[in-house]
């Protein structure tokens, strides 16, 4: 099988990466037929042009893909595969809350999102839950939403040896700040351990909040929580291997209850022990006391209990890291991600 991965996406997003690599791995030839010229009209006439030399049978439209997709759908030669994975109103307006709910912004991402579920035959989301919410916010029809959940590149997160202090117990945090990641949450349960002088928080990244976060840790005079400035891909799992524990989410918000953050899958590839809000999505594939530590979303008390738990029972550590390294590798590896694609790109084209 071909694939003509086709857009404008961000060839810097992990799930462009990955998903390209996945299925390569799986034996599938993908042929890139990429352009984000502006404006519009040229990077329809470049693509265009450039999608008329490419044979195959499948044509994946690249997260965010709406730009493109009337152009796609329009000299698609087999069926067209959309990546909605997020969507702009969800992310824009009901996470970060960039926009009033009544501007015009709003009105256009929602019309945005809503249409271009239209143009693909198949549509991939990563969770059920998000396919839930794409099914009945946008009336998509449900089977028309097929869940690729995010995954991690085993070449470079996986289980390693690391020379790590024996006299700090180290939490560890990586992301983009934004709204759902909920760190103002992290720093409150940093503040309620701020006694216990053998835990140090390590936060690494930058965003959105960064500068509200790091406020919030200065005024609270926190000793315990160090911030790192963002790392790429190759160079983040050396700071993840020197970790104890890793965190997840914890946002209260409709999002955060959606997702399986990508931070969480690189925990469980590299073997470490998981704590993360309990919710929808997060059971749809993680276990309490398994797998992962599950804490109500937006309770500091409950991370800083989980976080003495672990410190305390490295038994239970040890089980839900080797478990989580178990499930990894069997939903969330690149192998596992590229058979799943495989398998829903070949569907769509026997339909």
């Amino acid at each position: 099988m071909k694939v003509c991965y086709f857009g404008a996406y961000n060839r810097k997003s992990m799930r462009v990466i990955n998903n390209i690599k996945a299925l390569r791995k799986a034996g599938v030839e993908v042929v890139e037929c990429y352009d984000r010229s502006f404006p519009l009209p040229v990077r329809y006439h470049r693509l265009f042009w450039e999608h008329r030399r490419i044979d195959y049978d499948v044509m994946v439209v690249g997260w965010y893909g709406h730009s493109v997709l009337p152009l796609a759908r329009s000299i698609a030669k087999g069926p067209v595969v959309l990546d909605a994975f997020i969507g702009l109103y969800e992310t824009e307006v009901l996470d970060r809350r960039n926009y009033a709910r009544n501007s015009l912004k709003v009105r256009l991402y929602y019309l945005l999102d809503k249409y271009h579920f239209k143009f693909a035959d198949i549509c991939l989301v990563d969770t059920n839950h998000h396919g839930d919410y794409f099914h009945q916010e946008f009336e998509v029809p449900r089977e028309k939403l097929k869940t690729l959940y995010v995954s991690a590149d085993e070449e470079y997160y996986f289980p390693r040896e690391t020379h790590k202090s024996h006299e700090r117990f180290c939490i560890l945090f990586e992301g983009g700040y934004t709204p759902l990641h909920g760190i103002q949450h992290i720093i409150a349960a940093a503040k309620l351990l701020e006694g216990r002088k053998d835990i140090q928080f390590v936060l690494v990244g930058t965003g959105q909040t960064y500068n509200g976060i790091r406020r919030l840790a200065e005024g609270l005079r926190l000793r315990n929580v160090t911030f790192l400035p963002w790392m790429s891909y190759e160079r983040l799992p050396g700071v993840i291997a020197k970790a104890d524990v890793c965190l997840g989410i914890f946002d209260v918000g409709e999002k955060a209850s959606r997702v399986i953050p990508s931070k969480a899958i690189d925990a469980l590839a590299m073997k470490k022990p998981l704590i993360t809000a309990d919710s929808p999505a997060a059971r749809e594939m993680l276990e309490d006391k398994v797998n992962c530590l599950l804490i109500p979303a937006g309770d500091p008390t409950a991370l800083a209990n989980a976080i003495l738990s672990l410190k305390e029972d490295k038994t239970l550590a040890n089980k839900i890291a080797g478990n989580g390294y178990e499930l990894f590798k069997a939903q969330f590896s690149l192998e596992a991600t590229g058979k799943k694609l495989k398998q829903i790109l070949e569907e769509t084209l026997n339909r």
